[in-house]
């Protein structure tokens, strides 16, 4: 599980955990890894406390190597790490324009080869990518983040073709509004928020253990004949038009 601590990632981690399975939860932050460890441990499931770096190719080596070495094998990967910054397009730099698609993209794309490779050569494995409702929409002023979970979508449905003769899956889940630190300043209590609310049928924001369930439906064997697919858990948003 990389970027396995926080939001998301952290719900993910648990709710693997909670469906049996062990879970190494990765993230740069040693506090967070240890914290999740914990949980994970006391659901009576197996962990290690690595730290992982998706923007240095030699970390997420390091973790792939640590992984093989205390548990023999590795069955599921889950691409949890990324980052969001607001700024309009004509004033977004260079520099946060790629430190955004390296973290987003390439660095799903590192953590897909190292562990990838190792998945093929069992032929066997499960890998699932977060893409975003901006795979799919445009949000304003989110244009490198919009670019990168695009790419995110297109990457696996690359990888599902390339890798399905091996009897490897590549899915993603794009969630709908979930409140998170990484988008916490985005939607609470801003006009952009009570338009994203608006536009969810639902009525509310994704409570973060609400992703769990699509997690761990596309890691396990009952999604053995789905691969390169995007499942959205969103609350309708992307279905709905008119709300009122």
């Amino acid at each position: 599980m990389v970027g396995g601590t926080s939001g998301l990632g952290r719900a993910i981690s648990i709710g693997l955990a909670s469906a049996g399975a062990d879970v190494i939860a990765a993230s740069r932050r040693a506090d967070e890894v240890d914290s999740v460890a914990a949980e994970i441990e006391a659901a009576g499931r197996r962990s290690l406390r690595l730290t992982a770096d998706v923007r240095d190719r030699s970390s997420i080596e390091a973790l792939h190597n640590n992984v093989l070495e205390n548990f023999e094998r590795v069955d599921i990967l889950f691409n949890c790490a990324g980052m969001t910054m607001r700024v309009p397009t004509l004033e977004c730099s260079e520099e946060d324009w790629s430190t955004i698609l390296d973290t987003n993209l390439t660095g799903t794309l590192r953590s897909c080869q190292i562990f990838g490779r190792t998945m093929i050569e069992r032929r066997y494995g499960r890998i699932v990518n977060i893409a975003s409702l901006a795979t799919l929409v445009a949000f304003r002023d989110v244009a490198a983040y919009g670019a990168s979970k695009a790419a995110v979508g297109a990457l696996t449905k690359s990888l599902a073709v390339e890798f399905a003769p091996y009897g490897v899956t590549v899915n993603a889940i794009a969630p709908g509004i979930f409140p998170t630190a990484l988008n916490d300043e985005l939607v609470s209590n801003t006009d952009r928020g009570r338009e994203l609310l608006m536009r969810t049928p639902m009525n509310r924001f994704g409570k973060v253990d609400e992703i769990a369930g699509g997690a761990i439906y596309l890691a396990s064997d009952a999604a053995s004949f789905v691969t390169g697919e995007i499942l959205v858990i969103d609350g309708g948003y992307l279905a709905s038009g008119v709300n009122q």
